[in-house]
C-alpha cells in the first residue's frame, strides 16, 4: 500500500524506489484505529491531561483519531470552544482530534446549546457526557435539532435521581463493602425513554459506555424494530466485575460502574451479534491526589488509550469471541460510520491513516510509562497479547515507543 501526500494512493503493485518502506511482514495492516469516547481535560484541567498529551497516548496505543467529550471547564458548548480543540490538536500535530459539542449550555440539562453553530465549527456529535439529559422535553428538542443537522446524539445513560450518591454497582457486593449503589435500572430507564424519543424524531441515537444486560437487550430490540440506534462498550465492562472493587481500589471506580458477571457476558454477546457497534476506552484521566481519596470521595474514571488494543484482544480475541478483522471493524469502520468520518477505511484517495499491529506480541502493562499525564489505571502489571507497532497519521509515521515491557 502506498501513501502519497497524506492519502492512500495505491494498494498492491511494486513500491516506488524513492519511497520510505515499512516492512509489515507477519503483521496486520489496517485502517487507523478510532476511539470515539475520550476525555482530554483541556481546557480547565491540564494537570490531568491536555490535547497534546492525550494525543500522544492515542498514538502510543495505535489510534490515529480520537473523539473528545465536552465535559471540560469551560465545557465545549460554543463555536469558539470547538474551534479551540481543533487549534490545539493542530499544534500537537500527532493524531486527528474530533470534538463533540455539549447538548445543553453548561451541560446543565436545561437549555439547548447553539448546536448549529458548533456544527459549523466542526462538532461531529452532541452529548452532555458525564451527565445524562434527564429532562425529556430538552432531549426531545435536542434530537429534533440533531436530526435536522444530520448529527448523532450520544447519551450518558443514567437517571440522576436513581443514581444519586452511588459509587459502585448496586447489589450484594456494595452492601458488603458498605458503599452506596448505582442501580442498573438507572441506565436502562434513560435508554428506554430515549429510544422512544429517537423513534418519534428520527434522530440517530448512540448509547455511550453500555454496561448492563438489560441495556443491551433494549438496544437489540430497538435495532430489530428499525430505530437508528448504535452503542459502544469499554474494555473494563468486558474484563472486570464489581468484585474487583473489593479492595476499595479507586482505580476500579468508574461510571457506569463495574457490573456483575451476567452483565459482562451480556455485553460480550452484544459485541458478537452486532448489538454493540463500537469499542471505546472512555479514557478519563485524574490526578493521583484525587484518586488517593477514599472510595466514596474519589472521582469516577480510568485511563485506557495506551493499552486499549491489548485489552480488547484479551476480552474478545483470546476467548474466541471475535477474530482480528471483527475487532478492527469495531475500532475503525463502525465508529467512523456513527460519526460520518472520512477515516476508518483504506480506500483509494482516503486519509492515509494506518495502524500496524503485531497480534502475537506479548507485553506487560506499566502505567508509569504511559504517555498520558495520568496513571489512574487498574491494569498495571497485566500481561497482554497484541499491540500496535506503528501509527501512521496522514502518511506521517509515528513508530510506537515502548510503554510496556515486552515479553
Amino acid at each position: 500500500m502506498a501513501i502519497v501526500d497524506g492519502k492512500v494512493a495505491a494498494i498492491g503493485g511494486p513500491p516506488d524506489k524513492d519511497a520510505e518502506i515499512i516492512d509489515a511482514s507477519g503483521l496486520i495492516v489496517c485502517p487507523g484505529l478510532i476511539d470515539m469516547h475520550v476525555h482530554l481535560r483541556e481546557p480547565g484541567n491540564e494537570d490531568e491531561e491536555t490535547i497534546a498529551s492525550g494525543s500522544a497516548a492515542a498514538v502510543a496505543g495505535g489510534f490515529t483519531a480520537i473523539v473528545c467529550m465536552p465535559n471540560t471547564d469551560p465545557p465545549l458548548d460554543t463555536e469558539a470552544e470547538i474551534e479551540f480543540v481543533y487549534r490545539q490538536a493542530t499544534r500537537a500535530g500527532l493524531c486527528n482530534v474530533f470534538p463533540v459539542g455539549a447538548i445543553t449550555k453548561g451541560r446543565k440539562g436545561a437549555e439547548l446549546a447553539e448546536m448549529g453553530q458548533m456544527v459549523r465549527a466542526g462538532a461531529v456529535a452532541f452529548t452532555d457526557d458525564g451527565c445524562g439529559v434527564a429532562n425529556s422535553a430538552v432531549m426531545f428538542r435536542a434530537m429534533q435539532y440533531a436530526a435536522m443537522l444530520g448529527k448523532p446524539i450520544l447519551q450518558h445513560c443514567e437517571d440522576p435521581d436513581l443514581a444519586a450518591g452511588g459509587s459502585m454497582n448496586a447489589g450484594v457486593t456494595a452492601t458488603r463493602l458498605g458503599l452506596p449503589g448505582l442501580p442498573a435500572i438507572a441506565e436502562e430507564v434513560m435508554i428506554e425513554r430515549d429510544l422512544l424519543i429517537a423513534r418519534n424524531t428520527g434522530a440517530r441515537y448512540h448509547v455511550q459506555h453500555i454496561s448492563t444486560a438489560g441495556a443491551v437487550e433494549l438496544v437489540r430490540k430497538a435495532k430489530s424494530s428499525g430505530v437508528a440506534v448504535t452503542a459502544e462498550v469499554c474494555p473494563h465492562h468486558l474484563l472486570m466485575t464489581e468484585e474487583d472493587v473489593g479492595s476499595y481500589d479507586t482505580n476500579c471506580k468508574m461510571n457506569p460502574p463495574l457490573r456483575t458477571r451476567r452483565d459482562v457476558e451480556a455485553c460480550i454477546a452484544g459485541v458478537v451479534d452486532g448489538t454493540i457497534d463500537c469499542l471505546v476506552t472512555d479514557h478519563a484521566p485524574h490526578g493521583r491526589d484525587e484518586k488517593e481519596l477514599d472510595f466514596q470521595s474519589a472521582p469516577f474514571g480510568i485511563v485506557g488509550l495506551d493499552v486499549a488494543l491489548g485489552l480488547f484482544a484479551k476480552a474478545l480475541i483470546e476467548p474466541g469471541h471475535l477474530d482480528w478483522p471483527g475487532l478492527i471493524a469495531r475500532m475503525t469502520a463502525n465508529p467512523a460510520d456513527v460519526l460520518d468520518l472520512k477515516q476508518g477505511t483504506l480506500a483509494i484517495a482516503g486519509p492515509g491513516d494506518v495502524t500496524i499491529i503485531d497480534p502475537d506480541l506479548s507485553w506487560t502493562v506499566e502505567s508509569e510509562s504511559f504517555r498520558s499525564r495520568s496513571r489512574n489505571c487498574p491494569y498495571d502489571g497485566w500481561n497482554l497479547k497484541g499491540r500496535a507497532t506503528h501509527t501512521i497519521v496522514g502518511g506521517c509515521q509515528n513508530r510506537v515507543s515502548s510503554t510496556a515491557s515486552v515479553g
